[in-house]
């Protein structure tokens, strides 16, 4: 006797972010799979290999057989509504079933059960997304460590460096950063710094990943951490401001990222630096995984 189908539609959803991706399949409320794996092989700017990518995932988390009746999607690296676009209408093509592809940073809305509003990420980067009232999204930020990603990990160290550097132009002695960061870099003076940065292969990764030495040096009592760590919660709060100028409605921030999250100091000086540039908008930090809100997108196909 074979099983009966399932009496509720099957929705998909998928967080892909920089280096684990999540899946989430529910039946009614029922979890039919929740499956974590590396990010590895995921080619956003590769339309065709994107699509690939993403139907062996479903196919392989699914039980057998199973088939998803919607799919959602919020992916690292979807930088553009047309990139975005392509790996939907490739996916769908896969697949047979109604999709929608995000930039990974739209989920933390949805995830956090609310239907507009901010949602602002500083993990290892940094990127603040919102909709407009016509529904059109607009993202702010999310450059990259060399050039942008404030408030994100990387960019911490980045400015730490800049900070250090030029607190050694003035002749001063190293202070708690400097003696962390030549540490952490395992350097023996502030100027072979510059050798250290610019020598990294995976710039986000490797300068990210020392960021702990900037909010260290800070309990510590480094005048030029704290500096760092302030002005990183006012670029993060920046990011919300041009979101508002844009006509984007920022009454609710919904926060997430290791970084921010994880730092009270960060988050605690975000808050207060919203307040000054953004009367009104209220953050919170998402307490649920992001991959929820690509569940409660699928759910929207239906």
């Amino acid at each position: 006797m074979q099983d009966s189908p399932p009496s509720r539609p099957l929705v998909v959803g998928v967080d892909v972010g920089g280096t684990k991706t999540q899946l989430r399949a529910l039946a009614g409320d029922a979890v039919v799979a929740d499956h974590v794996r590396a990010s590895t092989g995921w080619r956003p700017h590769d339309t065709a290999a994107a699509a690939r990518w993403l139907t062996a995932l479903v196919l392989d988390a699914l039980p057998a057989g199973a088939r998803p009746s919607a799919l959602a999607v919020g992916a690292h690296a979807c930088e553009t509504p047309r990139q975005c676009a392509l790996i939907r209408d490739a996916l769908q093509l896969s697949l047979g079933v109604p999709a929608r592809v995000v930039g990974d940073a739209e989920l933390i809305v949805p995830a956090a059960g609310a239907d507009k509003g901010v949602g602002l990420v500083a993990g290892t980067g940094s990127v603040a997304v919102g909709r407009l009232p016509s529904g059109d999204a607009v993202q702010v930020g999310g450059w990259g460590a060399v050039l942008g990603d404030e408030g994100g990990a990387a960019g911490l160290v980045r400015e730490a460096v800049r900070a250090v550097w030029a607190d050694h132009d003035r002749g001063a002695r190293p202070d708690a950063l400097a003696l962390g960061l030549l540490t952490a870099f395992d350097v023996s003076e502030v100027p072979a710094l510059a050798g250290a940065l610019e020598g990294a292969t995976q710039i986000s990764a490797e300068w990210g990943r020392h960021a702990p030495v900037v909010f260290a040096a800070a309990a510590e009592g480094s005048a030029l951490a704290r500096s760092v760590i302030a002005e990183a919660a006012t670029a993060l709060a920046a990011l919300v401001a041009r979101l508002a100028a844009r006509g984007v409605p920022v009454d609710e921030v919904v926060v997430a990222g290791g970084t921010v999250l994880g730092q009270p100091a960060l988050y605690d000086a975000f808050a207060d630096a919203l307040a000054d540039a953004v009367p009104g908008a209220r953050p919170r930090p998402l307490t649920r995984p992001p991959v929820e809100g690509a569940v409660a997108l699928a759910r929207s196909l239906l």
